[in-house]
């Protein structure tokens, strides 16, 4: 891949008109995308995203003529980063730990989910989770719930609303539909949009009966079955979301439903149930089965590392000043090290970051991040850690286009299967802050 970039001319610019602006950055830089994939159904690993970055200007809107003229805000540069940011609870662990939750034996007695995720999806699946029987009760950002067992849950009267949460819908039907509980899981138009073939495929090979719209799309119907079996299956796309509906379906079989993993993601489920997991033949091999026990759940959820992210590259891209330092404290941070790719990226392109205080939480490791500011150089990672770091790719974008050099970016296309087209929702957003695009 090939990208091109022409710096804008110095010359005095003229008052803004009222369109979007964005001064944080002061390069110009470009971007191309990979021709070719289909969004529904391309599996393809292979979307290639090129960057390069130089010195320039500030830059404004200016030269978009023709666009519709708005309202929006304008992002003033930051004189400095300094001080401790609280961040939200972790939703991905939190979505976990409250299914999980879910199905723990009753005899384990309530489960205590501390500094439980506020945000739209992780409360879709609560609201779930109560519409299928398990008694839930909240207090602040705790949650308190009382396991049903693996076959306690009671079909529910009315669909199952996932809202916009790919997580909710792919890991319950999975739960759902390998328990042979009726029920129909429904989600808004961005989410009913979202191909669910690929987890609808492995379920119904292991005996379960499903159905769905166009036999991929939500709403999804689980039905009850005869029983089902354990099935070896590796993964065709670096998935955490598929891997862990197949999982949680595998603790309802007799035989063990073994995953192999090539390009390993986000451990979660496994952490989080304790299942055993090997490495043989360059691949990762994690098993669950009927035999499998549901552990026990109560644990305080730590800070999102996705949401860290932003704050680590903005720190990381602020100049180091001896009368304005950038210094930033990231507290009780989730660094789980199948999370933190961007991390290790940063820090490969020069950023100053202190891991410190390293802890467990439950069964998740903890610290508290310390991020200077500096400069960074351009890098092109190996694309087998770009699964680890699929939500912090946009941001991570953002760096390389502060960076020095041409940076490369392979194995992003699973980007494009997320609520929104995130390589093309990137490359109107970067233009709009003066990239100039190539695509071929």
């Amino acid at each position: 891949m090939h990208s091109t970039c022409s710096e804008r001319s110095s010359k005095p610019t003229r008052e803004p008109r009222v369109q979007k602006t964005l001064q944080l950055c002061s390069n110009v830089h470009s971007n191309t995308i990979k021709e070719g994939c289909d969004k529904q159904d391309c599996n393809r690993q292979d979307c290639n995203i090129s960057m390069k970055s130089y010195s320039g200007t500030g830059h404004t809107d200016e030269g978009h003529s023709g666009t519709k003229q708005q309202e929006t805000e304008t992002i003033q540069p930051a004189v400095m980063l300094a001080g401790e940011i609280q961040l939200p609870p972790d939703k991905s662990i939190s979505h976990r730990a409250a299914l999980f939750s879910a199905i723990t034996d009753p005899a384990e007695g309530e489960q205590i989910l501390e500094n439980y995720s506020q945000a739209a999806d992780p409360q879709s699946t609560l609201s779930c989770l109560r519409q299928l029987g398990v008694p839930i009760r909240t207090e602040g950002n705790n949650v308190y719930i009382r396991g049903v067992g693996k076959t306690g849950f009671r079909p529910p009267a009315e669909p199952l609303d996932c809202g916009n949460s790919g997580t909710t819908m792919r890991l319950l039907t999975g739960l759902l539909a390998a328990s042979g509980t009726p029920a129909t899981l429904i989600g808004d138009e961005s989410l009913s949009a979202r191909p669910m073939r690929r987890i609808l495929a492995p379920l119904r090979s292991m005996g379960c009966h499903l159905t769905a719209r166009d036999d991929q799309f939500a709403p999804i119907q689980t039905a009850p079955h005869d029983g089902i079996h354990g099935i070896t299956y590796p993964l065709p796309v670096a998935s955490a979301q598929l891997k862990s509906c197949l999982l949680l379906a595998g603790l309802y079989a007799d035989e063990p439903t073994t995953i192999l993993e090539e390009h390993p993601t986000r451990d979660h489920t496994e952490r989080s149930l304790q299942l055993p997991t090997e490495q043989q033949d360059g691949l990762t091999r994690i098993q669950s089965s009927l035999a499998t026990p549901v552990p026990a759940q109560s644990a305080r959820i730590p800070g999102d590392f996705s949401a860290a992210a932003f704050w680590l590259v903005a720190a990381s891209v602020s100049p180091q000043k001896v009368e304005d330092p950038t210094s930033l404290i990231l507290p009780n941070t989730g660094i789980n090290p199948s999370r933190t790719a961007l991390l290790n990226l940063l820090q490969d392109m020069g950023a100053i970051i202190h891991i410190q205080n390293q802890r467990l939480s439950g069964r998740e490791p903890v610290a508290d991040l310390h991020v200077l500011g500096g400069t960074l150089s351009a890098i092109s990672p190996d694309p087998s850690v770009i699964p680890n770091c699929i939500d912090e790719l946009p941001v991570l974008m953002v760096a390389m286009a502060f960076a020095h050099g041409r940076s490369v970016i392979r194995g992003a296309e699973e980007l494009r299967h997320k609520e929104t087209d995130r390589l093309a929702a990137m490359e109107e957003v970067l233009a709009r802050a003066g990239c100039t695009f190539s695509m071929f």
